[in-house]
């Protein structure tokens, strides 16, 4: 089984994070949101990994491909870089990793998290993973028959088709008849909102009579900008306190503080002061001093004194002091 993670640029909608760092790269819970991703994926289908493909932007550099192969190396899988130069669609992304779409794989986007527990269904040509919504014009939908097969898959339907919302992640029994498919739509310049899709594709092979078949997830979390991503935060530490995972590193220094969880607080972090929770995620080396966080993503290394935080997303190697008189902020920085 291989795992194929169309990555492509950094996220225009989260910065100023994802001007050092890709988007699937932050930490959500203190592991990044590909490397989450990847592990889910590999639970609900219970197989052995043989390959992790990722897709990513030439210029992310050494230090996140390292990162990005070792995600694999833990799941025993090989890994793979490709790159996405230009900004041509999910269709196009995936056929970048042409050389890995043979076999079973799964074929997942890496700005989404999920929680799942279903049987995959391996005698389907294809699994397209989805939640039910309660706005289902919002979303690109699946149009099921009586048997419960897919049939079509509607993009924001103006009259209601299903409350199944398509979340991007999808089982192919053999990618490479996607990849064929693909191809084919490449070669026929088929574009849709300036792109090639993946959906062109899929399309293709329905037409051709090929069982397409749900698989329901239980929760699908978006990291698409601040306020999701600190709500998915939130979200997957309750899950993981409620699993019984262990979430505080035994190392942490506290004097005077409290930690309300459920919270995720990384190796070196030194409270002083403090009150931390509940729904706090603090970073490798993180200092907070005489202040209160709560409901707040905190990346690495970040020092925080003197401050009152709720809903907040703090980068690595911040310097915040609630007392500040003197600031240097960059671009795309917000304060509230």
């Amino acid at each position: 089984m291989k795992i194929i993670v169309p990555m492509a640029g950094r996220g225009s909608r989260l910065r100023p994070h994802t001007l050092t760092i890709p988007k699937p790269l932050i930490p959500v819970a203190g592991k990044p949101i590909v490397h989450r991703l990847v592990e889910d994926i590999a639970g609900v289908l219970n197989q052995q990994i043989d390959e992790v493909a990722f897709i990513i932007h030439e210029s992310f550099g050494a230090k996140v491909e390292q990162d990005l192969l070792a995600i694999a190396q833990k799941l025993g899988a090989k890994g793979t870089i490709y790159y996405q130069n230009e900004a041509l669609g999910t269709g196009h992304a995936i056929m970048c990793a042409k050389d890995s779409l043979s076999g079973p794989a799964v074929i997942a986007y890496a700005d989404t998290l999920i929680r799942a527990d279903f049987d995959l269904d391996t005698s389907a040509d294809s699994v397209i993973w989805v939640k039910q919504v309660d706005q289902p014009e919002a979303f690109g939908v699946v149009n099921l028959n009586p048997k419960g097969e897919i049939i079509e898959l509607v993009e924001k339907p103006k009259e209601f088709v299903s409350d199944l919302a398509v979340i991007g992640i999808y089982y192919f029994k053999d990618v490479a008849v996607l990849k064929n498919e693909l191809q084919s739509v490449l070669d026929n310049n088929i574009i849709h909102g300036g792109e090639y899709q993946i959906n062109d594709g899929i399309k293709q092979m329905m037409a051709k009579g090929m069982k397409f078949v749900p698989g329901k997830v239980d929760e699908w979390m978006d990291c698409g900008n601040k306020d999701v991503t600190v709500e998915t935060n939130t979200r997957m530490l309750g899950f993981l306190h409620n699993d019984g995972e262990h979430l505080i590193d035994y190392g942490v220094k506290q004097e005077n503080s409290t930690i309300i969880p459920p919270c995720y607080i990384g190796e070196d972090v030194v409270l002083i002061n403090a009150t931390v929770g509940p729904n706090v995620s603090l970073g490798k080396g993180c200092h907070v001093i005489d202040s209160s966080i709560k409901n707040s993503l905190v990346q690495t290394h970040a020092h925080i004194k003197n401050a009152n935080l709720d809903n907040a997303m703090i980068g690595n190697h911040v310097n915040f002091d609630g007392h500040f008189t003197s600031i240097s902020i960059g671009d795309y920085s917000v304060l509230e």
